[in-house]
């Protein structure tokens, strides 16, 4: 739908999104399959936050990150697959301009939290491994409030400049955005003039969000190993070798695709090919993250049986 402008233009009040496919019957195969996606991921985390809340002895820095990793995931999900699992079976795939709008400044906001929060828990990680002796006095509850306060308002605060940027472009159709939800780049793709400040303002964003967190990081995580090889059990190297390569496959699953994505120009822009290379970031880390952090976790499993009331039984 467009709404007049000025004479011989007009500006778009809404965006169609184009989703995965528009024949029917692959389109209820895609449901299915991505409402078990969904559910899983909401359970998975939303299990993750419950247990936390409930059980004291996970009132500790460590849990504290992960339930708000959980919370951050389950909020990435909910933003985007409600809306994409009702695309699929009505006939209308409409959104309003104002509804593109939010969808894309949340799922940014959360995004880019997500992007620093890594950086949290991978410090987190190297207190506890180089500096176990100290690890309650370096990450006092005051300075993990502000660790987490700080992640969020970076988050919500460069999304709002990415999202201003893009929806301040001129849109003058057409309106059909080929992807699953209101994403910056495949709904800057549609602009009526040049997108070089935004590309230009992205690129920076994704560096500060992006390279830099990856960096410190990686780095976090050589001096990790560096730690590890200095342990004599051979058994207690393997096991903390496995642990921090499970972490750095889902870091790397979720900053790889973004980094693609959002680092790119817009003349490079391929609209089937992103929205299956952002389920990555999207739905699989959310996905991976309650079984790689915390569900392969005994206090986490330990806790879940006493909420079942098989503690006892079970120890």
């Amino acid at each position: 739908m467009w709404t007049p402008l000025r004479q011989n233009q007009s500006w778009v009040s809404e965006f169609i999104l184009l989703g995965f496919s528009s024949d029917p019957t692959f389109n209820r195969i895609l449901f299915i399959s991505f409402l078990l996606l969904y559910l899983s991921s909401v359970l998975g985390n939303g299990l993750i936050i419950i247990l936390i809340c409930l059980d004291m002895q996970l009132h500790t820095p460590m849990y504290f990150f992960l339930c708000i990793l959980s919370l951050l995931d389950m909020g990435c999900v909910t933003t985007t697959m409600p809306q994409m699992l009702v695309h699929l079976l009505a006939h209308s795939q409409t959104i309003s301009f104002a509804g593109c709008w939010l969808q894309m400044y949340v799922f940014g906001a959360l995004g880019l939290t997500e992007c620093i929060f890594f950086v949290v828990m991978a410090y987190d990680q190297y207190v506890a491994i180089c500096h176990p002796l100290h690890y309650t006095v370096i990450l006092s509850w005051g300075l993990c409030t502000w660790l987490a306060a700080g992640t969020w308002a970076c988050g919500f605060f460069f999304s709002l400049i990415h999202t201003f940027l893009t929806m301040r472009l001129l849109y003058c159709g057409p309106n059909m955005v080929n992807h699953y939800f209101c994403e910056g780049p495949s709904v800057r793709s549609l602009a009526c003039m040049d997108t070089h400040l935004i590309e230009m303002v992205d690129l920076v964003i994704s560096v500060f969000m992006m390279v830099a967190p990856l960096s410190l990081i990686l780095a976090s995580y050589i001096r990790i190993g560096q730690t590890i090889l200095k342990i004599k059990s051979t058994q207690g190297r393997c096991k903390a070798f496995s642990t921090c390569s499970s972490h750095l496959t889902v870091v790397t699953l979720f900053y790889a695709p973004a980094m693609y994505i959002y680092m790119r120009p817009n003349s490079s822009y391929s609209p089937e090919q992103d929205k299956q290379i952002s389920l990555f970031y999207n739905v699989l880390s959310a996905l991976l993250n309650p079984v790689v952090y915390s569900l392969r976790n005994k206090d986490i499993k330990g806790a879940f049986l006493k909420v079942m009331g098989w503690g006892r039984a079970a120890w």
